[in-house]
């Protein structure tokens, strides 16, 4: 089982010397690292095909620029893939220790470590912060969509998926994210980076999905944020601390994380910002619904 890590730096980021030293650190590292830093405004996407196209490996191992994978990564996609031939992709998520401490990126890289934990298993979706394909598979759906700016990932995956690919998230298969978040970017990401892509291309494939961040008890959370919302300005306090003890209830199990890595006070904020990050997410459905309607009209 030959592997080549495949690693976009089209913007020049400042974790990559992090992030090629755990890669070649590992316990079995690749056989092949491609680091993809030409052109300087291209896509991740593009840098991803581009690695893909030249590499040697029987698998593909996509690492982003900001992400130190653990030191088992490696072994343990060979053996997966060795033993499981029916599976056609695999991933993994980030750990619960980042990088950077600051309390919007504990708290942003936390949520996305905790989504990816409760969803292990079968997915019908990729994430290429940390995910592993097989080649042949891979070059025969095309790639990822060069031209789709975001979530490039998750719309790969959902063509393999309804082809019929399996692909499974490994909740032992981590790295370190190295990101550094702010408000300001957390909210601009969850908007236009994350929404108002995942409205188009649910509208374009015609299927919501109900796993990950998409399942039913993040769906029950955003509609209790939403009541809390239009409580508080109806000023109705009761019924928005119904609605705040509904969103808690739905998450218990991630506010009992925030808790243990950033102690009460740390998750009393974490709380706050889940709500943000709920609301972002409503506010990108009737946007993303309406720049889709515009897109097909152009």
């Amino acid at each position: 089982m030959r592997i080549t890590a495949v690693v976009p730096a089209t913007n020049e980021p400042a974790t990559l010397a992090a992030c090629r030293a755990a890669i070649a650190a590992s316990d079995d590292p690749p056989d092949e690292l491609i680091v993809v830093s030409d052109p300087a405004t291209g896509l991740a996407a593009a840098a991803r095909n581009a690695g893909a196209a030249s590499a040697a490996g029987d698998a593909l191992v996509f690492v982003d620029a900001d992400v130190a994978v653990h030191p088992d990564v490696f072994t343990r996609i060979r053996q997966t893939l060795r033993t499981r031939p029916e599976l056609t992709a695999l991933v993994g998520s980030y750990d619960d220790a980042p990088a950077a401490g600051t309390l919007v990126s504990s708290f942003r890289n936390l949520l996305h470590h905790h989504v990816h934990q409760q969803a292990a298993g079968p997915v019908a979706s990729f994430w290429s912060g940390l995910g592993a394909i097989r080649r042949e598979p891979f070059l025969a759906a095309g790639g990822f969509n060069a031209e789709q700016r975001w979530l490039e990932d998750v719309e790969l995956g959902m063509r393999l998926a309804q082809s019929g690919a399996v692909i499974e998230l490994d909740p032992l298969l981590l790295g370190t994210h190295l990101k550094r978040w702010t408000l300001a970017e957390m909210i601009r990401t969850d908007v236009l980076r994350r929404g108002v892509p995942w409205v188009g291309l649910m509208l374009q494939s015609g299927r919501v999905p109900a796993e990950l961040n998409l399942s039913w008890r993040h769906r029950a959370a955003a509609t209790a944020w939403l009541g809390a919302a239009a409580a508080g300005v109806a000023r109705r306090p009761a019924l928005a601390g119904g609605c705040l003890a509904t969103a808690a209830v739905a998450n218990r199990s991630f506010y009992a994380l925030l808790v243990r890595r950033l102690g009460v006070r740390g998750a009393l904020a974490g709380f706050a910002l889940h709500g943000v990050h709920y609301l972002a997410g409503a506010v990108s459905v009737p946007l993303g619904v309406a720049m889709s309607a515009r897109a097909s009209r152009g």
